[in-house]
This record gives C-alpha cells, sequence and structure tokens, in this order.
C-alpha cells in the first residue's frame, strides 16, 4: 500500500483527491474569468527550428556568458518588479517596483527571497512583456496584476489591475519605488601619477601552483585561476588562495611603460595575516629579492628597480614560501611620483537628484555617478512623492504604513527609496479599476520627451496589449489543455527567473539561477533550466548552455558551480534534436568534448579518474554527485570523510551516457579519432562498473570501497547490512544502457514497485523499502523532476512506452494539482503528502514538466531518447505529416526503442519505418508511440494521415 494510503486509507483518500480536483478546478475557472484574455493556445503552431539560430548568434556568442536580453528586465535580487542595467561595468542595477496595499491598513512588500504574496504570472520569452500577481487577500479575492510592458528601446510601460471580486468596497494604493543598487563587491579604485602603470596580479601571462590542484583546469563559479574577490583589492579581485605558501608558486606578467622613468619603482599592494612574511624572487626585466611584512591589512610595498625604458617589459614573481599571500596587484611609477599612487574606496552614492519632470505627474532621478537620467511618470491623480532612507522596507515601509505626514522617512540610512505614493484607489465590488505608468532612461532630453509622450497617449491599454501578444503561449492538443494553466505558471517562472549580476570571467553577466534565493550560478540546474528555455525560446537555451561553456584550451575546462552532473551536454543533444543546426553542432563539439574529457578523467588537473578501478568521483569538486543533497550513502561519505575511497555509481553512468552523446555528434561531424575515444571511454567505464558495483544480492548497483591503494574492495553497505545504495543512484546504469537483460528487468522492477521507488506521485530518489529510507528529508522521502526526466528518457530507449508516459503523466498532475492550488512552482514533493515544498519560484530542477508537456500535448514534436541523434527531420506546415532520420547508439537485437510523434490531433495518422509498416500505439489524438527494434541503427520514420 502507498505511503498516501497508509496515512489516509483508500476511501478516504479518494474522497480527499475529488475534494481537491473540484477545488482546482473552481480555481481555475476563476482564473480565466478574471484574466484579461484567455490562456492563448495556437493549434497549428510550431516551435522554432534551426532557422531560429543564424550565423549572427554564433559569432557573437565566444568570450561572452550573459545574456543577449535587453538591459530592462526582471533582475531585481530585493523586489520584484523591472530592472535596468545602469552601468554593465560596474555592475550597477536600477530597480522601479510597486507595491500594492490596502489603503491605511497593510502594502505587500514583495521581496524575492521569501514567500511574499506574489507569483510570477506571464511573461514573453524576449522579456518585451511580463506580470506578475501580487495577492492582497487569498484567494483572488483582491489582487493587483502588475505588468511590464516594452513601450520603446529605453522605456517600459507600468500597468496595475486592481481587481476586487468581493462584495465589499476596496480602498487601494500603489507604491511606486526607484532605487539603484550595487554588487556585492565594490572595489576599491587606484589612482596614478601620470606615466605610471597598474597590473593587476590576476592579469597574469602564466601562473602555476607548485602543487597541482584538481582545481587548476576547473575553477568555482568561472573564476580565474587563484581569483579571490573583496572589497580591498582594485577592481575587487586579487591573485590568492594561498599562493606563494609553496616554494616555486609563481606568476608572469607582461606590461607597457609609456614614458621612461630615471628611477622607478615597483609598488606591490598585498595583504597578509598579522605576524607572518612573506618572502618572493624576482625575476625577468625586474631582479629583486622581497620580503612582504604582514599587518592583516592591505599593504604596500616599494621595492627600487632602477631606470626603466618606455615600451614591454615582462617579470616572474616566484615564492620562497611557506605564507600565503592575496596579491592586489603591482603599481610601475616614476620615483619622484611614487608618493601620488593613492587607493581609495569606489565612489557608492544611492540618493538620486529628484526634479520635477515636464508634466504634474512625472519625476526626473539623477544618480551620482551614472550618465543616464531616469524618469517617472503616472496617470493617478492623487498622490505623493516621499523618501524612504532605509536598506529595507519588509519591516520599515510595514512599520510606517500609518504615517501620513512626512515626506523623509529615515531608518539606518544604509539604502534609498524614491515613492511614488498613489493613494487612495477606490475599487468598488466586483470591478477592476486599472492604472498606468511609466519609467524610462536616458539623457535629460529623451527622458522630458518620453514623459511628455506618455501624458499624451490616451490609449496605453494598445501598448500593453501589442507587448502582451508575444507571452509564451504553446500549441496544446485537446487532451493537453487542462495542463495550460499549470504551464502558464511554469513558462512565466521561468522566463522571469532572472538576476543581474552575477559576476563570473571578471565580468557581470545576466543569468537565471535556480531561485533568486540563489544568487550565483549553478551547473546542473542551469542545464535543465536550458532544457526549459527549448520548450520557449531556442536561442536563449543556446545562450544558457553558451553561459556554462569555454572554449578549447579555456584555463577552465567550463564554468562550474556545485553538483557537477554534466546536463549540458544533454541539453546540447536535445537542441540538436530539435533544430539540426551545424552551426550549433560545430561551435558547441569542441566545448562538450573538452567539458566530457574532464568529467571521465582524460584533461588538465582532473582527478575525477584516479582510481585503478576506473570508477568516476566528483567528490574533489563538489560534496555533491547527482544534486541530491542528503542521499543517504552520499551523506555517509562525507561524515566518514571517505571521498578518497567510495565511488557513487551516478558519475560513472553519466561518462558512459555522455560519452555515447559525444559519440554521435563525432560521427555527424566525420570525427573519427574522437569515435575511438569515446569507444574507449564507453566500453572501460561500462566494464568497470559492471565488474566492481553490481549487487546481485540487493539487485542495484552500489557505491565501491577502496582500499588505501586504490584497488576496489567491495560494496559500500549500510549497518544493517543493506546496499546502502537502494534508490536511483543504484539504477542509473539503466540510464548509460549497460545492463544485461537480467539486471535491467531487476532494476525495472524496483523503479515499478510500490514498495520500492514508484510512488503515487513518481519515483522516489531512495527505495522505501530501505532502511535508511526516511520521510522528512529533502532528497530523501521526496520526489524531484530532474531524476523522473532522467528516467522518461531512458525509458523511451529500453522501450518502455508506457513506463516513461506513466512517469510524464504522474509529473503533469502532481505539477497542475500543486499549481493550481497555490499558484506557486516548487523544487519538490513530498512523498507523505503529494504537496510541494522548497522554493516556491524555482525554475532549474522543476523544467521537465514543460518538456513533458510538449512531448505528449503539443503539435510538431518528435521526442526520442538518449540513443537517438535525428538527422533530419520535417514536419508539414499544419502538423499532418513527418518524415525523420536517425541514427542510433547499437543496441541489442531483442530490444526496442520509443519514438513519440505529437501530429495534429485533428487526423488519424499511419506510420513506416524504413519502407515498412511500423507498429504504433495511439496516445491521444494526433500523439502516437512507435517502436524501433534495437537492431536499427538508421530509422527513417514517415508519419502521414490515413486517407
Amino acid at each position: 500500500m502507498s505511503s498516501l494510503k497508509r496515512i489516509f486509507g483508500a476511501s478516504l483518500l479518494s474522497g480527499l483527491l475529488l475534494a481537491a480536483s473540484c477545488q482546482v478546478n473552481q480555481t481555475a475557472t476563476d482564473f480565466r474569468k478574471n484574466a484579461d484574455q484567455p490562456v492563448l493556445t495556437i493549434q497549428g503552431a510550431q516551435l522554432p527550428d534551426s532557422a531560429s539560430l543564424d550565423a549572427k548568434l554564433f559569432a557573437r556568442l565566444p568570450g561572452t556568458h550573459s545574456l543577449s536580453l535587453p538591459a530592462w528586465g526582471p533582475y531585481s535580487k530585493q523586489y520584484i518588479g523591472v530592472s535596468h542595467i545602469a552601468d554593465s561595468a560596474r555592475g550597477l542595477r536600477f530597480d522601479l517596483t510597486v507595491f500594492p496595499g490596502l489603503y491605511r491598513q497593510k502594502v505587500l512588500v514583495p521581496n524575492v527571497l521569501f514567500e511574499s504574496g506574489y507569483h510570477p504570472w506571464e511573461a514573453a520569452a524576449d522579456l518585451r512583456y511580463f506580470s506578475f500577481r501580487h495577492e492582497l487577500e487569498w484567494k483572488d479575492q483582491v489582487y493587483s496584476d502588475i505588468s511590464f510592458a516594452q513601450a520603446g528601446p529605453n522605456a517600459r510601460l507600468i500597468r496595475a489591475q486592481c481587481v476586487n471580486n468581493t462584495a465589499n468596497p476596496q480602498s487601494l494604493v500603489l507604491h511606486y519605488m526607484a532605487s539603484l543598487h550595487y554588487p556585492d563587491v565594490r572595489p576599491t579604485e587606484v589612482v596614478l601619477p601620470t606615466g605610471a602603470v597598474w597590473v593587476s596580479a590576476l592579469d597574469y601571462a602564466a601562473m602555476r601552483f607548485t602543487q597541482p590542484r584538481p582545481q587548476d583546469n576547473l575553477t568555482y563559479d568561472g573564476f580565474i585561476r587563484g581569483e579571490v574577490r573583496d572589497n580591498a583589492f582594485v577592481g575587487g579581485s586579487a591573485l590568492g588562495k594561498d599562493f606563494g605558501q609553496d616554494p616555486g608558486d609563481q606568476a608572469s606578467y607582461q606590461f607597457t611603460l609609456p614614458t621612461a622613468h630615471k628611477q622607478s619603482r615597483l609598488l606591490i599592494r598585498y595583504r597578509i595575516k598579522k605576524g607572518e612574511t612573506a618572502s618572493f624572487q624576482l625575476t625577468g626585466d625586474i631582479k629583486a629579492q622581497v620580503k612582504l611584512p604582514g599587518t592583516g591589512a592591505m599593504a604596500l610595498h616599494a621595492v627600487p628597480i632602477g631606470p626603466q625604458a618606455a615600451g614591454p617589459h615582462a617579470f616572474t614573481l616566484i615564492s620562497n614560501g611557506p605564507t600565503p599571500v592575496e596579491i592586489d596587484g603591482f603599481a610601475l611609477v616614476d620615483q619622484a611620483t611614487a608618493g601620488q599612487v593613492t587607493f581609495q574606496p569606489s565612489a557608492e552614492n544611492r540618493i538620486p537628484e529628484i526634479s520635477n519632470g515636464p508634466t504634474s505627474r512625472s519625476l526626473l532621478l539623477k544618480y551620482p555617478g551614472l550618465n543616464q537620467y531616469y524618469g517617472l511618470a503616472w496617470d493617478f491623480p492623487s498622490f505623493e512623492i516621499r523618501q524612504l532612507f532605509n536598506d529595507e522596507l519588509d519591516i520599515f515601509l510595514r512599520k510606517y504604513v500609518h504615517e501620513h505626514v512626512r515626506k523623509e522617512l529615515h531608518g539606518n540610512d544604509l539604502g534609498h527609496f524614491t515613492n511614488v505614493f498613489a493613494r487612495p484607489i477606490p475599487v468598488p465590488p466586483h470591478t477592476t479599476q486599472t492604472m498606468y505608468g511609466l519609467v524610462c532612461s536616458g539623457t535629460q532630453e529623451e527622458v522630458q520627451r518620453r514623459l511628455l509622450e506618455f501624458e499624451a497617449n490616451r490609449k496605453p491599454e494598445e501598448t500593453y496589449a501589442r507587448a502582451r501578444q508575444g507571452i509564451a503561449a504553446v500549441a496544446a492538443a485537446p487532451a493537453g489543455e487542462t495542463y495550460q494553466f499549470s504551464q502558464q505558471l511554469m513558462r512565466a517562472t521561468t522566463l522571469t527567473n532572472l538576476v543581474y549580476p552575477v559576476y563570473t570571467q571578471r565580468s557581470y553577466i545576466k543569468h537565471y539561477p535556480p531561485g533568486r534565493w540563489w544568487n550565483s550560478l549553478y551547473t546542473w540546474d542551469s542545464g535543465f533550466i536550458g532544457l526549459g528555455l527549448a520548450e520557449l525560446d531556442v536561442r536563449q537555451a543556446v545562450e544558457c548552455l553558451n553561459a556554462y561553456t569555454t572554449a578549447p584550451g579555456h584555463p577552465s575546462a567550463f564554468i562550474h558551480h556545485g553538483s557537477p552532473v554534466p546536463v549540458q551536454i544533454y541539453l546540447f543533444q536535445e537542441l540538436w534534436n530539435r533544430t539540426q543546426s551545424r552551426e550549433l553542432l560545430t561551435y558547441f563539439y569542441p566545448r562538450l568534448r573538452q567539458y566530457h574529457r574532464f568529467m571521465v578523467g582524460r584533461l588538465g588537473s582532473s582527478t575525477i579518474r584516479n582510481l585503478p578501478s576506473n570508477l568516476l568521483r566528483t567528490w574533489d569538486y563538489f560534496y555533491n554527485s547527482g544534486g541530491w543533497d542528503d542521499y543517504p550513502p552520499q551523506v555517509f561519505v562525507r561524515q566518514q570523510k571517505l571521498e578518497a575511497t567510495v565511488t557513487p555509481v551516478i558519475n560513472t553512468a553519466h561518462g558512459i551516457r555522455t560519452a555515447k552523446i559525444m559519440r554521435l555528434a563525432a560521427l555527424a561531424l566525420g570525427q573519427t579519432e574522437d569515435v575511438h575515444e569515446y569507444d574507449q571511454d564507453i566500453a572501460v567505464l561500462s566494464a568497470a562498473l559492471q565488474t566492481h558495483a553490481w549487487d546481485e544480492q540487493a539487485g542495484y548497483y552500489g557505491y565501491v570501497r577502496h582500499n588505501e591503494a586504490g584497488q576496489p574492495v567491495g560494496i559500500l553497505r549500510h549497518g544493517s547490512g543493506a546496499n546502502y545504495n537502494m534508490g536511483l543512484d543504484g539504477a542509473y546504469p539503466l540510464l548509460a544502457g549497460i545492463c544485461t537483460p537480467s539486471q535491467k528487468q531487476r532494476l525495472l522492477g524496483h523503479l515499478r514497485s510500490e514498495k520500492g521507488m514508484w510512488t503515487p506521485i513518481g519515483l522516489s530518489v531512495v527505495d522505501q523499502s530501505a532502511p535508511y529510507y526516511r520521510p522528512d528529508g529533502y532528497w530523501n522521502g521526496s520526489v524531484w523532476m530532474p531524476h523522473q526526466w532522467f528516467f522518461w528518457k531512458t525509458m523511451l530507449d529500453l522501450g518502455e512506452a508506457d513506463e516513461a508516459f506513466k512517469i510524464a503523466r504522474t509529473g503533469l498532475d502532481l505539477w497542475k494539482n500543486e499549481v493550481e492550488i497555490s499558484y506557486n512552482c516548487f523544487e519538490h514533493f513530498l512523498i507523505q503528502t503529494g504537496r510541494g515544498a522548497g522554493w516556491h519560484q524555482f525554475s532549474g530542477l522543476s523544467t521537465p514538466v514543460l518538456s513533458w508537456f510538449g512531448a505528449y500535448y503539443q503539435p510538431g514534436r518528435l521526442t526520442v531518447g538518449f540513443d537517438a541523434w535525428v538527422t533530419e527531420k520535417q514536419f508539414s506546415q499544419d502538423n499532418r505529416q513527418l518524415t525523420a532520420t536517425l541514427q542510433l547508439n547499437p543496441g541489442q537485437p531483442t530490444d526496442q526503442r520509443t519514438v513519440i510523434v505529437s501530429l495534429n490531433p485533428t487526423h488519424r495518422y499511419q506510420a513506416t519505418l524504413n519502407g515498412q509498416p511500423c507498429a504504433t500505439k495511439l496516445l491521444s489524438a494526433g500523439v502516437l508511440q512507435l517502436a524501433v527494434p534495437g537492431n536499427v541503427t538508421e530509422a527513417k520514420i514517415r508519419v502521414q494521415t490515413i486517407r
């Protein structure tokens, strides 16, 4: 009996689910009734294909990790609204957010870092339009839909639709809040006299640590090797990470002096712990022995270096050990002016000059240090202008909600908000009141002109409607209509889950985090974000992939943060199978070859395959092997400090599968030598898992223990004697495609069993019969979407079409139920209750629901497993016909693979495979499952209407 049935009983559970279904249906009806327009359905639309990926896109990708989205977008890290990138070099961001409230009662402060009453509602992929629902009285009783629509390249229309669905009159307010935000690191600035040169310690021509490190070719967060960040450093960065601790640590520099120095000095700016001294040797054009005394603060040490000619110079700094140092950089300066070199904290002033705009309902804001002006305009007649001097408004604004006199409200004076306070806004029972405003940027003249144009514009609703036409609506077959609302909120969450700035590769970028709580890169989550974007805007999916790859030979094999799960390679395959873009293939193949080589221990400093067993382990790079934080054997390995001698299964399984994907890509490019390399990876890693990791007694693959010599000595077991890896990790060789028929059946049995890993809401991460299963864990006792996606695609490779659909449909139903109840897009789901948990606006690992909806309910879709490479594909314009050719990795003759084809639901279809009738199963109108025998390596598929 399932855990839900154990808790509630079968009959009571049925009643609860029926009641929940009635509530959900009513909620969906209410939503559609209250919306301005119905959810868009485009029955005959096709997703973007290779035509969306032009040469210009790939020409501008090298050397950048940011997104080509506009300067205006939902980038805030504090309160949701619209942001503008005020200074891309310095990472400055201007925010304009709208806080709705009830007049003289309460205000809703939409903090992006915890649940605060707002929900992403709609969004266009190019951000020309996006909106958020702010609930003042749950659920949809009193609310404001706040939207931001493109009204020119440097202007956004603000539309606030205030809705009263109660029988009582309501009096609402709107707060426009304008503010300027600095990045986390606010660097020091150097002031140099004429003729002097500053060389950042990170601008080395070459650098090496005497003792090789696993991270030498995989730096964290895309930092430069040895980089540390701090406000005290010029530019915010310095050379550290224990540089100088070992004798022989060295860095080489090249620079050019604009003018000759009669007597020159090399000023070394550094920081060392108090009481310690570092010793270095300078070689090259500058020769000296240097001792740097530590004070615990930034210090400047002068080295006389004699006359220096104008032109190029070079020197190398070599450590004598044993003291680590943080070296900020070097100033090359004439001795006579050395005293003029100064270092100053960067100026930070968040308080603008506020002046009246060209109309009675407009303002101009001019922030110190910025060239542009910002303008605000609004159409509400009753308002006042206030300033709030505090760094947060969650408590501060609520505290002063009853302050009606003062125009300046002072708190800690660490932040500043310009407040346009509209009040009161009367909204009678069962009516709607819509208010408009504008925010813009530019020169003073440009801003004044735009504010005047807003005042003269009598049809702002047309601007709104025009921008809203771009929302990410998709085609849906009738069977998928029930999921449209939950898909809409997932699309909006994915497209608006953006932040700026994120620092990487010595620049600030616009970035999709898993959720705004994680203000950072995150490699494996972003792979799934890319998979979600592939359903919405293939160009953005490509840019998301590009953000995490590096050019061949780059010091870092890829951009790494968090769990080193190579989802980018799976995203690449998905994009290829969607587009067949040769530009995509030729651009990303060498980058992902480098990525794969590192992940299987064949590149640079990688320690992933340094055990004689050839089993892979990524513990040197992160504690988390598969993204599953509290996965039981992983926790045990960490607690017992067994990282050097114990290997999980998932790393090796992914290494095999990514080798198979890269093999297909190499064949497409004619890279025969690379094919041999991947074949070797597949053979060696497959043999390692089969020889050392299979546990016949448990029917799972296990973590493998090794002795001090690195030799495997057995399966890691729980104190009870059970295999410690009874869970999804233990089944991952199914994904690799290496299991014998008996192993496959044992593992499939675990995945299907309601006492094992199958639950009413999907696959449990841990087998429910395991002695270490617990219902209150983060991953242990939960259902997550990302591994469901991997096993869904695996089921297609195994020909388990019904199991694949079961995983997808269960996930979609689970998602629909929670989203329609709470309007939240959660991280994971608790097996005990089936309810969502974790971060509430999560677009990282939850995006598989977009993939499943696309595969089964969007006409014009061809979906395959990991073993298939789509070499050509063509749908007819009305999605009534498909012709496609697939290349497939070799399989067993007794096996079969599943291909899903979604076509126009108004017709019946027949299919052929290599000219012969093909076995098909009709899932719903227009959706077919095709069976491809395992011994077929090229499949020519044709699906057409039955005449």
